[in-house]
């Protein structure tokens, strides 16, 4: 199988993990090791970015911050940025994709405490992780449908239209999912 980073991965109605239902990931690594995925439609009502910042002693910057995301039930104190800016200092940084960059750097988050950082992030505690071939089972069991992943939907759309925004991109109806498709 090609690897899947930069794609969503769309939890179909079928997913029998109650974690991951109507969630959308988008996979930052994946190749015959495993692949490893961020949730970007589940905010944190427990934690703030304000909370992150205070807990780092890093300034305050004006104005509203943005959420803090559930990336999935790994290494949930883990913290990464998905971010979009090709003209903020990418050495700390992986491109998944053109112009997507993901990053533990401490100095990128103080960067964003000064209002340096990238305009487009997410904030994000904790990941998704599948074992050699796990994906792969769980896609052919119908749990995820995959797609390429789109910039409107990873920033620029609510939290709880990123499910089926995501779909619909493609044309697909992700709350019929199960009914439409086939197996030949």
């Amino acid at each position: 199988m090609e690897s899947l980073a930069g794609q969503f991965l769309i939890s179909t109605p079928q997913m029998p993990d109650p974690r991951f239902q109507e969630q959308v990931i988008y996979i930052c690594a994946h190749n015959e090791e495993g692949a490893m995925g961020l949730v970007i439609n589940n905010p944190n009502p427990e934690i703030t970015l304000l909370d992150i910042l205070h807990g780092s002693n890093l300034t305050i910057p004006e104005g509203p911050l943005p959420p803090v995301y559930m990336g999935g039930p790994v290494e949930m104190d883990a913290g990464f940025i998905l971010y979009s800016d090709t003209k903020h200092d990418q050495r700390y940084a992986v491109e998944v994709k053109p112009g997507v960059f993901l990053s533990r750097d401490s100095r990128l988050l103080e960067d964003i405490s000064l209002g340096q950082g990238p305009k487009e992030y997410l904030f994000i505690l904790g990941y998704a992780g599948w074992g050699a071939g796990q994906l792969e089972g769980e896609l052919i069991d119908n749990s995820w449908l995959t797609v390429p992943a789109d910039i409107e939907v990873l920033f620029h759309t609510p939290d709880a239209l990123k499910w089926k925004r995501a779909a619909q991109k493609f044309g697909i109806d992700i709350s019929i999912f199960g009914d439409t498709i086939g197996y030949a």
